[in-house]
């Protein structure tokens, strides 16, 4: 994974008026914090933070932050992106401070590739979890995680531990939930709906 560069400058402001003035012109406030170490308040442009995300296909981006009048580099993660409902504008940056020496969680996309068998069939496939919570190092997040479901057939299904993913990361989970399944024709769902309730009609005729 490639890391980009996001250019940063230290405020010593906060409240509603001096964020509103910071927006005006053309940059939003954020904050960098992270294990063993106080929260750093900065402001960052918001054109340049919208070009990252919307140019980088990344499931979560790594960032080479470069604070100004600081020394180094300091590698962080956006852990939460605060936008204006009605424009989409961003508002605010919460920057997770990361070692590239050590594993962090992330959330990556789920992308069935192929069609399956079942869906082939008339089934239908039903995504569950659009997204799953990786553990890894920082610039070994994937991009998605390619599920090929051509061989799915109707009521098959794929859990967390049919996942297969490089030798450093993993997918934490205590239950084998599951990931996708094909459900059956609806025709069929339907016809087995109206035979479980004439059952139960029948069960209440011979018990009266």
């Amino acid at each position: 994974m490639q890391l980009v560069e996001l250019k940063a400058n230290k405020r010593d402001t906060t409240g509603n008026g001096p964020a509103r003035q910071l927006r005006r012109t053309g940059r939003i406030p954020a904050v960098l914090y992270g294990p063993g170490s106080e929260p750093t308040l900065l402001s960052v442009e918001h054109r340049e933070l919208e070009g990252i995300l919307k140019h980088n296909k990344a499931a979560q981006v790594v960032l080479n932050l470069v604070v100004e009048g600081a020394d180094g580099v300091k590698n962080a993660m956006i852990r939460e992106l605060q936008t204006d409902p009605l424009s989409g504008a961003y508002l605010h940056a919460d920057l997770y401070e990361v070692s590239m020496d050590r594993k962090v969680l992330a959330k990556v996309p789920v992308v069935a590739t192929g069609k399956s068998v079942g869906v082939e069939m008339g089934g239908m496939l039903q995504v569950i979890r659009r997204e799953l919570e990786v553990f890894c190092y920082p610039d070994r997040i994937p991009q998605s995680i390619e599920i090929d479901i051509t061989s799915l057939e109707i009521g098959g299904a794929i859990h967390v531990e049919d996942i297969h993913l490089e030798e450093d990361t993993e997918v934490p989970h205590d239950v084998n939930f599951t990931i996708l399944t094909v459900l059956g024709r609806k025709a069929e769902t339907e016809v087995s709906e109206e035979e479980a309730e004439e059952g139960e009609e029948a069960e209440e005729a011979a018990a009266e």
